[in-house]
């Protein structure tokens, strides 16, 4: 699967947009995690714990927009974005979406025997 943050593929040509795609997952947060990053927040610093649950909340709610992209038949998904919000106290949403489409590389483009 193609993947784009813009609202086209380089390198190809967009033959067929299939449909809106998305992708979400909520967590909460971890009382152990919870605990160390109120401790790192007294000495400052990165929070790794958050780092590591966002990332591992990213991996996961792209996963589930490129299986639904996949069950419509695209190749590529353009226009991917990234959007969070608070569900309740402590969980977090992470939403991501994008049009899937199909695509097919450009021509490779020959060179111009009278134009060197």
């Amino acid at each position: 699967m193609l993947l784009s943050n813009l609202e086209n593929m380089p390198g190809h040509e967009i033959t067929q947009q299939l449909d809106v795609v998305y992708g979400s997952t909520v967590r909460s947060k971890h009382v152990g995690r919870d605990l160390l990053a109120g401790l790192k927040n007294i000495v400052g610093g990165e929070l790794t714990a958050y780092t590591e649950l966002l990332e591992e909340s990213r991996q996961e709610a792209m996963q589930r927009m490129i299986a639904k992209a996949q069950q419509l038949g695209a190749n590529a998904i353009v226009g991917i974005r990234f959007s969070t919000s608070n569900i309740a106290q402590g969980a977090s949403e992470l939403f991501v979406y994008g049009t899937a489409v199909i695509v097919q590389p450009n021509a490779p483009k020959l060179p111009d025997p009278f134009n060197p």
